[in-house]
């Protein structure tokens, strides 16, 4: 069964970590959903059939090695929030948009359609995280929040490193007026992650760009898979893709990080 489910590494995590983190961003591939949310649905707010949605969720965990309900995962609201897992984790889903624990065994994982899903390790200290980071929660700190809360349970951002998966690049993502002057005004220098559109007032928004830049603010070495979720239907789902062609709903695909024991 694990055959099948083919996650993308990061090279910067795996060669820092070694062999005590497992991790992996996870594709379309290897699922039980069918019709728009064929493959691997994870996403638990879908209208996918539950059944099939458990039964996916329970195969990446079967990839990691663990039991289906040491997966943890959390109801996403686009907030700068983060939930600290420990050993006694019961299958809580609180709302928040971020997970670190330092509890080997434990699968941490955040879901995405097209926002950023960011894994993060720290080695030498044995901790773990993984944040949602869509654009309300780049910019208002759900990034730096992770890395705060990964020290609180003894990482350093000396150690940290951070890979950042399939998301929506620049060249699909384009936003309203509105939305520019929202970041404008709060940083007149991200108007270097906005580049014109065909559309007049609109602008294209580079959301990797912004996550990039923000860990680099934080002293954290990241990486970008540079994957773009939007024109790669075959292996991602996409939000922004199914607005566009007026589906009634969309599957989630999982990014997900474990300490080894």
């Amino acid at each position: 069964m694990n055959a099948v489910l083919s996650p993308v590494q990061s090279p910067l995590i795996a060669r820092s970590a070694g062999k005590s983190v497992l991790h992996g961003y996870f594709m379309r591939h290897g699922g039980v959903s069918d019709g728009i949310y064929a493959g691997l649905n994870v996403g638990l707010g879908s209208n996918d059939v539950r059944e099939r949605v458990v039964e996916n969720r329970a195969r990446v965990g079967q990839w990691f090695g663990t039991a289906p309900d040491r997966l943890a995962t959390v109801n996403q609201i686009h907030s700068p929030d983060v939930f600290t897992v420990g050993s006694h984790y019961t299958g809580e889903r609180p709302s928040a948009d971020a997970l670190v624990t330092a509890t080997p065994g434990l699968v941490l994982g955040v879901l995405t359609a097209d926002c950023g899903p960011v894994l993060f390790a720290d080695p030498e200290a044995g901790v773990v995280g993984a944040t949602h980071a869509g654009w309300k929660g780049a910019l208002t700190g759900v990034l730096e929040n992770t890395i705060a809360a990964m020290e609180a349970l003894g990482a350093s951002r000396q150690t940290i490193v951070a890979g950042l998966g399939p998301s929506i690049s620049r060249r699909h993502y384009e936003v309203g007026p509105e939305f520019v002057e929202r970041f404008l005004g709060t940083n007149p220098d991200y108007a270097d992650f906005f580049s014109p559109s065909e559309r007049q007032g609109h602008a294209m928004f580079d959301l990797p760009g912004l996550t990039l830049k923000r860990l680099a603010e934080a002293g954290i070495e990241a990486e970008n898979l540079d994957i773009c979720t939007y024109p790669t239907e075959a292996d991602y789902f996409s939000y922004r893709r199914t607005v566009h062609r007026n589906e009634p709903d969309y599957g989630r695909q999982i990014s997900a990080i474990m300490l080894r024991d």
